[in-house]
């Protein structure tokens, strides 16, 4: 056998050992898999966190955005209702969120009104408002296929995957299509492919920093790269997570204005 016809089925080997069917040992679906792995993304209880967001262009710093964000899981739907109020910078203080079952407000004291608003618009750089909200991908998405992947991490750090192809169940999900990788191990979340309704890819998402928070270790920083715009990177990092029981009161478009920034 000539060198380069054995190069060419080595390659052809290797690609598929890549990208080999998906099985998992535990005897777990795909959507089984996406819900562990929302696990891992999620503190089990009502919890406060901080968010800070920073927008690079051509690698400097070019806009950024601190806020303090409360999430509390629905048990009659399974998914987060979150709020979020902004702390920095001067201009936004005081501006907060409010995103409940598919609604999404925004509250901003200059105008003292609430409106409507799209999880999908802008926040800062390539984050979106939904971005910053804690969801669970298992509830708006159906994971359709499943395959094994050997691919590395935003430090360059091999991890063998789940890679899932996941498409929106219903019209609370932020994205049409996302491809998200899993680590098979841990259930750590590695990497993820957001698109747009008209099958365009948005934007490139690596989740980093893993460190133990409340109940489990969690990614406390998230990377985005944005696809429209090369020169764009958008860091989000999250800190100071905290057990908060979440008043049921909160949870309503009058309240925003008297959401806390602390």
């Amino acid at each position: 056998m000539s060198d380069p016809i054995r190069r060419t089925i080595l390659c052809m080997v290797y690609a598929l050992l890549l990208t080999a069917p998906f099985s998992s040992s535990r005897g777990q679906t795909p959507d089984e898999v996406l819900t562990q792995s929302d696990k891992v993304r999620n503190p089990g209880v009502p919890f406060k966190v901080h968010t800070e967001l920073t927008e690079f262009r051509s690698g400097k710093s070019h806009e950024q955005a601190k806020m303090v964000t409360f999430s509390k899981l629905d048990p009659s739907t399974g998914q987060y209702r979150n709020l979020a109020r902004y702390v920095e910078p001067t201009r936004d203080a005081g501006k907060a969120l409010l995103m409940k079952d598919s609604f999404m407000w925004f509250y901003d004291p200059a105008s003292k009104a609430s409106v409507r608003i799209s999880p999908q618009q802008r926040l800062i750089g390539k984050a979106s408002n939904g971005d910053v909200m804690s969801t669970n991908l298992s509830r708006d998405y159906s994971a359709k296929q499943a395959t094994e992947e050997t691919i590395k991490d935003a430090d360059g750090v091999e991890r063998e995957t789940w890679k899932l192809q996941l498409e929106a169940s219903n019209s609370a999900a932020v994205y049409l299509r996302i491809e998200y990788w899993i680590e098979k191990k841990t259930y750590h979340p590695v990497k993820g492919r957001f698109f747009a309704d008209s099958g365009r890819l948005l934007k490139i998402a690596f989740y980093r920093a893993f460190s133990r928070q409340l109940d489990g270790m969690r990614p406390t920083e998230v990377v985005i790269l944005d696809e429209l715009d090369r020169n764009v990177v958008t860091r989000m990092r999250f800190s100071n997570y905290e057990f908060f029981d979440v008043p049921e009161r909160w949870y309503q478009r009058d309240y925003l204005p008297l959401l806390p920034a602390q």
